[in-house]
């Protein structure tokens, strides 16, 4: 490393040395993130993860709320995805399930397919760690308590196995003494640390507060001072010559390059004849709605309290709607889709342009809306027609 200056990234990062390679995959939207389960031994202050996840024993695939295995690797393909970052909570926790989810990915996409997994000190044993590797994971990445450095040494257990071990921080202000402690105690024990900007959640965002710690501006939530002290720890692992590489990894990295590059891939996966594939991946379409389950308040409460027998009438009723459009108007039975899980009808913008009369007569409401073309299909833009 001595002989490596620190360099600005294309994708609003810095690194020195080379990125490992499950970052390679992520900087290219490459990877399918795998959360595992809410549930941790340890309780962050600064931990990124919604209300609905954290310490909850829940699952998903990207944006799919799922612990099917068949799920999980239809969403894998969507994504046309190289690899996955195993995350929680901890995996450690679920680590039956864990084993399970990498051995089926690497039965399904091979051995080539890199998956990495997100852990703390907390739960490592040689047994646990051996699972991991027999199962087939090719890399493993520490998060460190900055405060107590009694679990250090369990790195040592990792290294017994042939597998890229790395750690992975966020850069908390106020903690450079700690931080740098951590990166003299890490020199010839692991091949690469990434340090991430301290980002808050809205769940952690009134005890961060409390802290003293404030977000650089009002729409980000990343904080104040993170930058800095990354940069001032890239010097100095420069200056001491670690063994290991360094990246400091933004939060705009993680929204604008690994998310919107993910989005991207899937929506040439997921697209139907009828959408126009903005730029940045989201889905232009037309969508037709039943008056009292159209985007509004309660909109998602709306349909996941729906039971079969309502949920069967609706679909019922969305299929008499569009073999209407295919009988009075011509509209060609390939550009209309009933969606089963926003239990609407979509279709193309013209449709729903030039037919928006007739479908309100119906007693239906037509709309042009841009939305993400992820599992949820999170509405971005939405205009009534």
């Amino acid at each position: 490393m001595a002989k490596q200056g620190i360099t600005k990234t294309p994708f609003f990062s810095y690194r020195l040395g080379p990125l490992a390679k499950g970052c390679q995959l992520c900087v290219k939207g490459e990877k399918t993130v795998l959360f595992v389960t809410g549930l941790c031994p340890r309780n962050c202050f600064y931990c990124p993860i919604s209300d609905k996840k954290h310490q909850h024993d829940v699952t998903y695939a990207n944006e799919w709320p799922t612990s099917n295995i068949d799920d999980i690797l239809k969403e894998a393909e969507l994504c046309s995805s190289k690899g996955a970052g195993f995350t929680g909570g901890d995996p450690l926790v679920k680590i039956n399930r864990t084993v399970a989810y990498i051995r089926a990915l690497k039965q399904r996409f091979g051995k080539a397919f890199h998956i990495h997994l997100y852990t703390s000190f907390d739960l490592v044993t040689e047994d646990r760690l051996k699972l991991l590797y027999v199962a087939g994971l090719d890399e493993i990445r520490f998060h460190a308590d900055l405060q107590d450095d009694k679990l250090w040494q369990r790195i040592n257990i990792a290294n017994k196995f042939k597998w890229d071990v790395g750690v992975e921080i966020p850069v908390i202000p106020g903690m450079k003494k700690q931080t740098e402690k951590l990166l003299k105690f890490l020199n010839n024990k692991i091949k690469f640390l990434n340090l991430n900007e301290l980002e808050v959640s809205d769940a952690e965002a009134s005890k961060v507060s409390k802290l003293g710690f404030k977000t650089k501006d009002s729409l980000s939530y990343g904080i104040k001072g993170s930058e800095s002290l990354a940069l001032e720890l890239l010097k100095f692992a420069q200056k001491n010559r670690f063994s290991y590489s360094v990246h400091y990894c933004t939060a705009k990295l993680k929204d604008a390059v690994q998310l919107s590059k993910r989005i991207q891939r899937r929506a040439k996966k997921t697209k139907r004849p009828f959408d126009i594939v903005e730029k940045s991946g989201m889905l232009t379409r037309g969508a037709i709605y039943l008056p009292y389950l159209c985007p509004s308040i309660g909109y998602e409460k709306k349909l996941s309290e729906l039971n079969p027998k309502q949920r069967g009438i609706v679909m019922k009723k969305l299929s008499i709607f569009k073999f209407h459009l295919m009988r009075i108007y011509d509209v060609p039975k390939e550009l209309l889709f009933i969606d089963e899980h926003k239990l609407r009808l979509l279709t193309n913008i013209k449709v729903v342009s030039e037919l928006a009369k007739d479908i309100k007569s119906s007693g239906l409401k037509p709309a042009i809306v841009t939305e993400y073309p992820t599992w949820d299909e999170l509405i971005v833009e939405l205009e009534w027609v």
